[in-house]
């Protein structure tokens, strides 16, 4: 195994916080090549100099990218083809919860919370398809929250331009990558790249540092009791990349496999979703048309 991965290629979003920067750098100590995909320099700075610890020159990339943009997302697709013609593994990672405050809008007028944690992961899935489907074992790992029914597509405004919160918001977001796993398999039958919702469970990760008081303090006591260690959770999603399901798309909660039964994973939602988000995302469109989906 350890030779076989000194030949491939991992992509990580979020590759340097947290589960992130945990794979990479399991990744990168297994040999692989690994682009870790993030938004702060200094991060990227802190992964690097860790893995020249223990990796040759070259093999640990570092890309700054604003996820929150759509036109930004494709052009890290044409970025990663220039480095590398193929991709292993690609595992989403990259979120930042946005539970308080006012409604935020991209430059593109997309609501914040749905261009980061789902738009970026449907342009660079369907965007990074090729490279992947180019090797031998090819797995999308989108990390997120499946086997947790909270939240619902708002198919007459996705966008939260009435109605706005930012846990409607986050939820929303958690939803549709559920039936973003779904759609992939149903408009690409032939491909054999194998993807997999993944739920890691509750992580001892920096996460509380984005929330305000008091409840950064709460969520950091909660997470010194009850969350797993990176390292320790970063195992089942390792085995899961290594040896993927021979299934198109399969969801997980830390090692259980859960049913695709159930709203979550409906496929007449998740072919909606994906006919609405090819024609939000199509630039000729920008900014996105308001209106109900159909």
């Amino acid at each position: 195994m350890a030779e076989e991965l000194a030949m491939q290629t991992v992509v990580i979003t979020g590759g340097t916080d947290g589960l992130g920067k945990g794979l990479a750098l399991h990744y990168l100590r297994q040999g692989a090549r690994v682009i870790a995909v993030g938004s702060t320099p200094a991060k990227g700075e802190t992964l690097l100099a860790e893995a020249a610890a223990f990796s040759d020159g070259g093999r640990a990339v570092f890309l700054r990218c604003d996820l929150t943009s759509v036109r930004a997302a494709r052009e890290l697709v044409t970025t990663i083809e220039g480095i590398c013609p193929s991709v292993d593994k690609l595992v989403l990672c990259a979120q930042r919860y946005r539970l308080f405050g006012p409604r935020t809008v991209t430059a593109e007028g997309f609501e914040h919370s749905f261009a980061l944690a789902y738009l970026s992961r449907y342009v660079l899935g369907h965007g990074l398809r090729p490279a992947l489907e180019s090797t031998p074992r090819p797995v999308i790992m989108n990390v997120g929250t499946p086997g947790i029914p909270l939240g619902r597509i708002h198919w007459d405004d996705p966008q939260l331009s009435a109605g706005y919160s930012g846990t409607r918001a986050t939820l929303q977001s958690f939803r549709a990558n559920d039936l973003l796993g779904v759609a992939y398999g149903a408009v690409h039958p032939e491909t054999p790249v194998r993807y997999v919702g993944y739920n890691p469970g509750v992580v001892a990760t920096g996460m509380p540092e984005h929330l305000p008081q008091p409840l950064r303090t709460l969520t950091k006591a909660s997470f010194a009791l009850f969350a797993t260690s990176v390292a320790k959770a970063v195992t089942p999603m390792v085995r899961l990349l290594d040896e993927p399901p021979g299934e198109p798309f399969t969801a997980y909660r830390t090692t259980r496999r859960l049913s695709l039964e159930g709203a979550s994973f409906d496929q007449d939602a998740a072919l909606r979703l994906h006919r609405l988000t090819a024609r939000a995302t199509d630039p000729a469109r920008w900014p996105p048309a308001a209106g109900p989906a159909t």
